[in-house]
């Protein structure tokens, strides 16, 4: 899956779970990355407002999102 920044320099990782409804509230985004639950590039991240700019690969079990501008 692609998420395309529509020319914004970033998105926070929670609020792109949320956004694609891959996390059914905010607090479920929280939970997700505090469970370890969501890769950035390959590693785990445990960051919840880590920003996620274009080229980013975000891993959950259920999807791959590519970040792009």
């Amino acid at each position: 899956m692609i998420f395309n920044l529509n020319g914004a320099e970033y998105i926070e990782l929670i609020k792109l779970l949320k956004l694609l409804h891959i996390a059914e509230s905010g607090g479920h985004a929280k939970i997700m990355v505090e469970d370890g639950e969501v890769k950035l590039n390959g590693e785990v991240e445990l960051r919840k407002r880590a920003k996620l700019r274009p080229g980013d690969l975000v891993e959950t079990t259920e999807k791959q999102i590519t970040i792009e501008l």
